[in-house]
């Protein structure tokens, strides 16, 4: 299913993430080679692009993991570079981070999976709080009768689901997903297509999805960010990106897309 784009070029919206000229290099390989991108509230970018390009680098300095040489990334109108330690903490509360692997702790049942962020960095709230927000989660991605499971017993889906609740807990601005559909069958790979739309839709998040999954990024992305050789080469609706005669990205399509 094609996703219906929500924002067109006319409309003035407020920007929750904007980088500007951004390089970075590890030794003598320079990854990031001027990259420029606005990431508007309330919008899925797919940022697209074969493995070692360069997108997990991306979101590691969004969110402050690494530093770039130069450029600027600002996220919630705050210079990510510029912040100390603690600052940085308080704006990570405010982005959720959907890991490949779910990032689950095994130990854990999935109520004490989803209730652990918010007793780390939440304060003074009761029991009946917490419950609600545990329960609210669940219900976010339909897995409320998992509570009291271990990861163990879930599909690798329903684990991917629960990795995203526990994100979704702390009510994030900002919903950063790396390789949602890796790994997951093309039916599994539909359901969660369809929840980091209803994601979007119930929490109005400005999320970038981080993907070389095609299907995945016609199906989630408002907007098309296509990463080759360091830069976005072409930025745009599903179409408007693959209508494009550049044959980098024309022949990533052929090799990659299923109807």
């Amino acid at each position: 299913m094609h996703k219906k784009r929500r924002y067109n070029n006319t409309e003035q919206q407020h920007a929750d993430i904007v980088i500007r000229d951004l390089y970075k290099s590890f030794g003598t390989n320079t990854v990031l080679k001027g990259v420029n991108l606005d990431v508007y509230r309330g919008e899925n970018v797919v940022v697209l692009g074969r493995s070692g390009t360069g997108k997990s680098v991306l979101i590691k300095i969004i969110v402050g993991l690494l530093k770039p040489d130069s450029g600027t990334v600002m996220v919630l109108d705050q210079n990510v570079a510029e912040l100390n330690d603690k600052a940085l903490l308080q704006l990570r509360l405010k982005i959720g981070f959907s890991f490949q692997n779910s990032a689950l702790y095994d130990s854990m049942t999935v109520r004490e999976n989803l209730e652990f962020p918010l007793l780390r960095n939440s304060r003074n709230l009761t029991r009946a709080e917490i419950n609600t927000d545990v329960e609210e989660a669940l219900d976010a991605v339909g897995l409320k009768q998992t509570v009291n499971q271990y990861p163990s017993e879930l599909s690798g889906g329903q684990r991917k689901r629960i990795g995203i609740a526990r994100t979704l807990i702390m009510r994030p601005s900002i919903m950063l997903y790396d390789e949602p559909t890796a790994g997951l069958d093309p039916v599994t790979s539909v359901e969660i297509n369809s929840l980091i739309n209803e994601v979007q839709e119930r929490y109005n998040t400005s999320s970038i999805i981080i993907t070389h999954d095609l299907t995945c990024a016609k199906a989630t992305g408002d907007r098309v960010a296509v990463l080759l050789d360091g830069s976005f080469a072409q930025t745009g609706s599903f179409e408007e990106v693959f209508s494009t005669k550049d044959e980098r990205i024309n022949s990533f399509y052929e090799y990659n897309f299923i109807e």
